[in-house]
């Protein structure tokens, strides 16, 4: 008796010993299911080069994709590996590459036919009609107050320019436009005046209007809108008498209808990373769903699923579909099917198949920042929430530990992307998001119940909505309160560096909290390696071509640049000054610096601009002088601007074209880029730009005076005239000015006994309209035209290429391209051009 007990009493200390062991090694591993990941990066990064690169790469991409998966299914077919699991998943990933790649090629391609393209790369007034795709939402509070402007999603129907009229299928352009689009319906068809920009290949809207008109609503929503716009007018008019933050919110977090929102509750929740409230997302739609199914917990599980996928349809189609819904609804598809079936889904797999689903629905998701962010927030909270739970709860009570992880995850996962987007980091993001989140499931289940009833029943609405501005009062509160705190948006360093810097951040916190809970929660750290070690060898191959797939999209941005760096356009490193060939148009570099330069006019939209400065490896532009406000002097300021940073921009007087004026103005403003209208008279009109020395010689303030009341005709002869001076090369832009700006230059000119100029750019890229005794006086050893090949105005006049020819040669960028500057006068053409 007693060797049994001793028995028993040896065999429970093991047992002891054992859990003690396994209490300080840590839980047991966690399943990590890679098998999907691989396919649903695969399927991205095929999307992602589809839509951007021309219908050609996008083919070759699905050529490749399709060739993996032959061979995958080949080797499967003829059964000559060991284990098929590995080869499965190359087929399984071959086929999502496969899929996306002819999905995005098929809308590249269409993108690239269509007549609303064309009609962008014109870059000329024209008259839209369209329907109103999304309701409008507000920009950014600009700096001088006033109204905010509104950014409106249309489906063009028709663009009626001044050379033929195109009828459009319904390809989607950006509307920027002023308040008086603040309250159109959803699908209602519109008309309106607007300049067309082409945009870039991997952007959603095929182009980007301005226009300052208001609206004519031509018709009201089609049939099939007509129930979801009537809910939304019947909501906005059920919350008119609530207080501000009411009427913003409860629609912006039931049926993603921001566009009352104020201003500085807007900009508050900006700051302490809130927007995600009112950008209806995976939240939302679970917590609709999540009431419907235990609502519905007394009914039989197959018409319980029923009930919850028919909610999910209604409230998508009530708020139209937006990127971070359509990958929270394929999820929430899933993870029902998976209910239905009796095996219920896990998220990680989940959210895979709902990527590689919708990337071959839709591959312009690809590029669309709501989706990405949607998609990393998921997924840092599917991976990183629970382990950050469990190493928290060893120093605070479990479900503050939960509350906290799920926020902090969501915002580690989702700030490298939110840094490229605003190089600032939210400091009490966490907190902010903890406090509010209590508040949100009531705000949105009473919004879209107020959302619902308001059309039915107005008074029952009334006091659903009623309950749901106290929730709404309180998530105003929370955004209000943290944003006013100091350091609410904590500077940080934009571009890769910085990305780089928080991932290393993000990592040390790691260590920290794995250090707060000691050696079991520090084992912790180990457990995706220690998973992956015990699992298949399909799972350890899904994850080897998941590090693959990430590695080769990472190194896809590298490869660009350094094909970019080699090739012909690539300037000579001592290049001193360059000629743009930007068509008809004008856009001259100065070197100020290694990798810095003054600029002198960015020509038209999508002409070049920016690829001459990348051309020319300049990075920063100690100064931007734009000559006068004609699109084929400032259209490609936005390109230019997103290419490089600029210390200041000095602006011509000229008053009109005024769209132009106010579009220059609103670039500027979004790149936080300083503007100065300014004159030739003064100490302002002169200075140093790194390495050069400008000095303005036109307009002086009289000059400006008397011409400025001329409007539009007046614009050409008010080009700001500047004289770059590097200390060895000295270069004359005249802009493009007429004989009244030549002769005010001459006398300028005169005044101020300058000498002759090593190089000249000629005025109007070489009209007619010269002034010979300027020429004379000039006496430029060589003159540049920067003209555009057949254009239609006859430039350059013979007459002007007769007058400047005397004193030197005479370069046109129609002829030679581009035209490159070298110490000791020498000169480079892109093409031969001079016998």
């Amino acid at each position: 008796m007693s060797g049994a007990w001793a028995t028993a009493g040896r065999a429970a200390q093991k047992r002891s010993g054992e859990e003690r062991s396994r209490e300080e090694s840590g839980p047991p591993p966690i399943a990590v299911d890679l098998r999907l990941v691989p396919a649903a990066l695969a399927a991205w990064g095929a999307a992602f080069a589809g839509v951007g690169l021309p219908p050609a790469w996008g083919l070759g991409i699905a050529i490749g994709a399709g060739a993996l998966a032959a061979v995958a299914g080949g080797l499967c077919l003829a059964r000559r590996v060991r284990r098929a699991g590995p080869v499965a998943l190359l087929l399984l990933t071959g086929l999502a590459a496969l899929a996306a790649a002819l999905s995005a090629t098929s809308q590249s391609h269409a993108r690239e036919i269509s007549p609303l393209t064309a009609a962008a790369h014109e870059s000329g007034e024209v008259q839209l009609s369209g329907r109103v795709l999304r309701a409008p939402s507000p920009l950014a509070p600009s700096p001088e107050g006033g109204p905010r402007g509104m950014r409106v999603q249309l489906a063009v129907e028709e663009v009626d320019a001044r050379a033929h009229h195109r009828w459009v299928d319904g390809d989607p352009a950006i509307v920027i436009a002023p308040a008086s689009w603040r309250d159109l319906e959803l699908g209602a068809l519109v008309t309106f005046p607007a300049s067309l920009r082409a945009t870039d290949p991997g952007d959603r809207a095929y182009a980007l209007a301005f226009t300052y008109a208001p609206p004519e609503v031509v018709a009201g929503p089609p049939a099939a809108l007509r129930p979801v716009a009537a809910v939304r007018t019947a909501l906005h008019g059920v919350l008119a008498d609530r207080s501000g933050q009411a009427r913003g919110l409860i629609p912006g977090m039931s049926v993603g209808d921001d566009r009352h929102l104020p201003a500085d509750v807007d900009e508050a929740m900006r700051s302490v990373a809130m927007t995600h409230l009112t950008a209806i997302s995976g939240t939302h739609l679970a917590i609709v769903i999540g009431a419907v199914l235990l609502a519905g917990v007394w009914l039989p599980p197959p018409l319980r699923v029923a009930v919850a996928a028919l909610a999910m349809l209604g409230f998508v189609l009530l708020i139209r579909p937006e990127p971070s819904i359509l990958r929270a609804s394929a999820m929430a598809s899933v993870v029902l099917a998976g209910l239905l079936l009796g095996r219920p889904s896990r998220a990680l797999p989940a959210l895979c198949l709902a990527v590689a689903v919708l990337m071959t629905a839709d591959p312009q998701l690809a590029h669309a920042y709501g989706f990405i962010l949607s998609v990393l927030a998921t997924a840092g909270l599917v991976t990183l929430a629970r382990p950050w739970a469990r190493w928290l709860s060893h120093v605070m009570p479990r479900w503050l530990a939960t509350a906290i992880s799920v926020p902090a995850a969501a915002q580690a996962a989702c700030g490298p992307v939110v840094l490229l987007l605003q190089p600032a980091l939210p400091l009490y993001a966490v907190p902010a998001n903890l406090l509010a989140a209590p508040a949100v499931p009531p705000a949105t289940l009473l919004g879209v119940g107020t959302a619902l009833l308001a059309p039915l029943w107005p008074g029952g609405a009334e006091v659903l909505g009623m309950a749901a501005a106290a929730f709404t009062w309180w998530i105003s509160w929370c955004a209000l309160t943290f944003a006013e705190l100091p350091g609410a948006q904590l500077p940080w360093w934009g571009g890769t560096p910085g990305v780089v810097l928080l991932a290393a951040a993000t990592a040390v916190t790691l260590v920290l909290l794995a250090a707060l809970g000691g050696p079991r929660a520090a084992a912790m750290l180990w457990w995706p390696v220690r998973a992956l070690r015990r699992s298949s060898r399909a799972l350890r191959m899904a994850g080897l071509i998941t590090v693959l797939i990430a590695a080769a999209l990472a190194l896809l941005p590298v490869l660009g640049r350094w094909i970019a760096g080699t090739t012909p356009g690539a300037l000579p490193p001592d290049w001193a000054a360059h000629q743009c060939d930007v068509g008809q148009g004008s856009a001259f570099l100065m070197r100020s610096g290694p990798d810095s330069a003054v600029m002198v006019d960015v020509g038209d939209e999508g002409m070049g601009a920016a690829r001459c400065v990348q051309d020319a490896g300049v990075q920063h532009l100690d100064l931007l002088v734009l000559s006068h406000p004609h699109r084929d002097h400032v259209g490609g300021l936005a390109e230019v601007l997103a290419d490089v940073t600029v210390t200041e921009v000095l602006l011509s007087p000229a008053t009109a074209p005024e769209q132009n004026v106010a579009q220059v103005a609103a670039e500027l403003d979004a790149a936080g880029v300083p503007g100065r209208v300014t004159t030739a008279s003064g100490e302002a009109s002169s200075g140093h730009a790194g390495a050069v020395e400008w000095e303005l010689l036109w307009p002086t303030d009289a000059g400006a005076a008397a011409m400025v009341p001329r409007g539009g005709a007046a614009a050409n002869d008010l080009s700001l005239t500047v004289l770059l001076d590097d200390g060895e090369l000295s270069v004359l832009a005249l802009g493009d000015l007429e004989l009244d700006g030549q002769a005010g230059l001459r006398q300028a000119w005169q005044g101020a006994g300058l000498a002759e100029p090593a190089v000249a750019i000629m005025a109007h890229h070489g009209s007619g309209l010269q002034d010979p005794a300027l020429a004379t006086l000039l006496s430029p050893s060589l003159t540049l035209v920067s003209v555009g090949a057949d254009n239609t105005y006859g430039h350059p006049a013979s007459s002007a290429i007769d007058l400047y020819t005397p004193h030197g040669p005479v370069l046109r960028t129609d002829l030679c391209g581009a035209i490159t500057l070298l110490p000791g006068s020498a000169y480079q053409t892109e093409r031969e051009c001079l016998e």
